[in-house]
C-alpha cells in the first residue's frame, strides 16, 4: 500500500493554514484585508487581487509600482503607492483616483463614515464627506500610522516623539492635543470601547494611552519586533506577536498597567482569528516607511568633507627654492578638465 504525500496534511502548518488555499503568484505580497467574504491583496507589481470562494481572481493593475498601504472603505478598497497615487477600488476592479501626489509616496490610508484619509510625508490629508478638495494637518515628523475612532470623529496620528489626536466638533472643525512619549511610534489603533490607544514602536515594545486622563505606560518584554497587534471584538484583550506565542495583554478596568500578559500557543488561537479586528501586513516584505523617509532626509541634508584636487604638476627642489612671493605655479589642468572629489576615506568619486 502507497500513501498518496499530496492529500497528507503538512505537519508544520496549524489547522486554520491547512484549511485555506494557498496561491503561489511569484510575487511579493505586501497587504491585506477583508470586505464581507472576500479579501483584497495588494502586491509588490503594483496590482491588485479579490480572492472570493468560488471565483477566479484577476489581477488589477492599481499603481505603477508597490502597493505601500491598503484599507477598506465600505465595499471599496483604498490604496497608496509609491507611485503617489491615492485610489479607491470597488470589488468588480474600477479604480477612481482620490488624489495624485507626483513622487512623493502615499504611507497610509484610512476610512470611516464616509471620511477617507491618506498620509504623504509629514502631512495627513483628510477628504470630509462631499468635499473635493481635502483638508491638511501638517505634523513636526514623518508619520508612522493613522487611525480613527469607531464614531469617526477622533484621528490618531503616531509621528516621531508620540502620537496628535485630532478632535472633531460638530462644527466639522478640528483640534488637536498631543500625547507624547520620545521614540519612534508606528502603527496606532483605538481599543474596540475607544477608551485606549495604542502604538507599536521601532523598539520592540508597544506603547499605550488611557484617554479619559492620558495615563500612559508601556508593554515590554518582547524578543522581537512587535509587527502586528489587534483587539478581539468580543474581548478585553489586545493580541500580539513579536514572539513564538500569542501575546494577550489585558484592556479591562484600567488597562494593562502593573499587570502580566497571557501567553497562548498560535494554535490555541485559531477559534478567535476571524474575530481579530486588524488589517494584514506581510512580514516577508514589510516596508518601514517612516525610517525609509528618515534615512533618505539624513542622507539628503548630511554634510560629506570633500577634497577637490584642482591639478597637480611637477617641481623640482631647485625650481622651488627660486619661487618668490606672488609667483603663479602651472597646475597641469585647464578650465574644462575633470576635477577629482576625494572623500576622507580616500575613495575618489
Amino acid at each position: 500500500m502507497k500513501a498518496d504525500l499530496y492529500k497528507l496534511p503538512e505537519l508544520n502548518k496549524t489547522k486554520f493554514e491547512n484549511r485555506g488555499k494557498e496561491f503561489k503568484l511569484g510575487i511579493p505580497v505586501t497587504n491585506a484585508v477583508t470586505i464581507g467574504n472576500s479579501i483584497a491583496v495588494g502586491f509588490g507589481d503594483g496590482t491588485v487581487r479579490i480572492f472570493s470562494s468560488g471565483q477566479s481572481s484577476e489581477p488589477i493593475k492599481a499603481h505603477k509600482g508597490i502597493v505601500l498601504c491598503m484599507s477598506k472603505d465600505g465595499d471599496n478598497i483604498l490604496t497608496g503607492g509609491d507611485d503617489g497615487c491615492f485610489l479607491k477600488i470597488s470589488l468588480d476592479g474600477k479604480i477612481n483616483e482620490i488624489g495624485n501626489f507626483g513622487t512623493r509616496w502615499v504611507d497610509h490610508v484610512t476610512a470611516n463614515n464616509g471620511s477617507l484619509v491618506c498620509t504623504s510625508g509629514n502631512i495627513v490629508y483628510l477628504w470630509m464627506p462631499n468635499k473635493k478638495e481635502p483638508k491638511l494637518l501638517e505634523h513636526e515628523s514623518t508619520i508612522g500610522g493613522v487611525a480613527f475612532d469607531s464614531k469617526g470623529r477622533k484621528l490618531a496620528v503616531s509621528r516621531y516623539g508620540g502620537v496628535t489626536l485630532w478632535k472633531k466638533d460638530y462644527s466639522n472643525k478640528w483640534t488637536s492635543s498631543n500625547l507624547i512619549w520620545k521614540g519612534s511610534h508606528n502603527k496606532v489603533i483605538f481599543s474596540t470601547d475607544d477608551r485606549f490607544l495604542v502604538t507599536s514602536m521601532q523598539e520592540n515594545q508597544l506603547h499605550f494611552w488611557r484617554l479619559k486622563d492620558k495615563t500612559d505606560s508601556f508593554m515590554t518584554g518582547y524578543g522581537a519586533k512587535v509587527k502586528s497587534f489587534a483587539f478581539v471584538y468580543d474581548s478585553k484583550f489586545l493580541v500580539t506577536s513579536g514572539s513564538n506565542d500569542a501575546i494577550c495583554w489585558p484592556f479591562d478596568g484600567n488597562g494593562p498597567e502593573g499587570r502580566k500578559p497571557i501567553c497562548l500557543p498560535y494554535a490555541a488561537i485559531e477559534p478567535v482569528i476571524p474575530k481579530l479586528k486588524a488589517q494584514f501586513q506581510s512580514e516577508e516584505m514589510e516596508i518601514d516607511q517612516v525610517w525609509v523617509r528618515r534615512l533618505r532626509s539624513e542622507l539628503l541634508t548630511t554634510e560629506i568633507e570633500l577634497v577637490a584636487e584642482l591639478g597637480t604638476t611637477i617641481v623640482t627642489p631647485q625650481d622651488l627654492m627660486k619661487y618668490k612671493e606672488g609667483d603663479t605655479i602651472m597646475l597641469g589642468n585647464d578650465a574644462v578638465s575633470y576635477t577629482h572629489l576625494t572623500l576622507p576615506t580616500n575613495r575618489e568619486v
